[in-house]
């Protein structure tokens, strides 16, 4: 798809890799609504860059993706401002550091608010944004999971099992939206400088850039170019693409 004047939204836009995906967008002439969920000057100061920076139209939109509500309100407010919507990054996430084996620690809030942010809230904006994109013609969806959604690994039970959902969520709307939209993934390893790895333990972060085959963290850009192309292409669908220094084989 020939990027240059289309609209994305970027969920959690403000955030480490969501920033990066708004720069790697707005450098390919993508007008981008940036989506936050808090932090209202931090999006505002992304906009301005973006808007400075690339030459390209954008807007900070407040939504809180688990009330269904405040999604549809959001889409339509993207629609309005820019009068189209042709991608979707569903980069939104919450994560709460809980080892494997306390159990006890697993609280139904917590597993509820996990699985209400990085798998549900995905759903209702690929659902809100499907009949856009088939009256468009055209659209595409990313969803940005993680290796931890590969297997038994990660911060959490619930953030494991949320990644693992939103992974096959992918496969499964890119069978729902063909052949219109085109639904990929990302699924990055650790990433330094993003709300989710400041939630971890330092000595979990330290053990997980050790233990890849390139002995650092995953590149936020190389995640964010990912994007782009997955953005760009005519003939890939339903893929999960991970980038993790090499720690995962799939």
């Amino acid at each position: 798809m020939e990027l240059r004047g289309t609209v994305a939204l970027v969920t959690g836009g403000n955030g480490g890799l969501g920033q990066r995906i708004c720069h790697a967008l707005a450098r390919e002439g993508v007008h981008v609504a940036v989506m936050y969920a808090q932090s209202r000057d931090q999006a505002e100061g992304v906009v301005r860059t973006l808007t400075t920076g690339y030459q390209v139209n954008s807007a900070a939109f407040a939504c809180d993706i688990t009330d269904a509500a405040a999604v549809q309100k959001l889409i339509g407010d993207v629609t309005d401002r820019f009068g189209r919507l042709d991608i979707l990054v569903n980069d939104a996430a919450y994560n709460k550091s809980i080892t494997f084996t306390d159990l006890d620690g697993l609280t139904q809030e917590v597993w509820d608010k996990i699985m209400a942010v990085n798998l549900t809230g995905p759903m209702r904006l690929t659902k809100a944004v499907a009949p856009i994109m088939k009256r468009q013609g055209r659209g595409r969806v990313v969803n940005i999971a993680s290796v931890a959604g590969l297997g038994p690994t990660g911060s959490s039970i619930a953030y494991a099992v949320s990644k693992a959902g939103l992974i096959h969520l992918t496969r499964c709307m890119a069978v729902a939206m063909a052949p219109e939209t085109l639904v990929n993934c990302v699924a990055p390893g650790l990433l330094e400088g993003t709300r989710a790895t400041a939630n971890l333990l330092p000595e979990v972060v330290t053990r997980n850039a050790a233990s890849s085959l390139l002995r650092k963290p995953a590149d936020k850009d190389d995640c964010a170019d990912m994007v782009v192309t997955m953005c760009r292409t005519e003939t890939m669908t339903g893929q999960t693409v991970v980038i993790d220094s090499g720690r995962t084989f799939h």
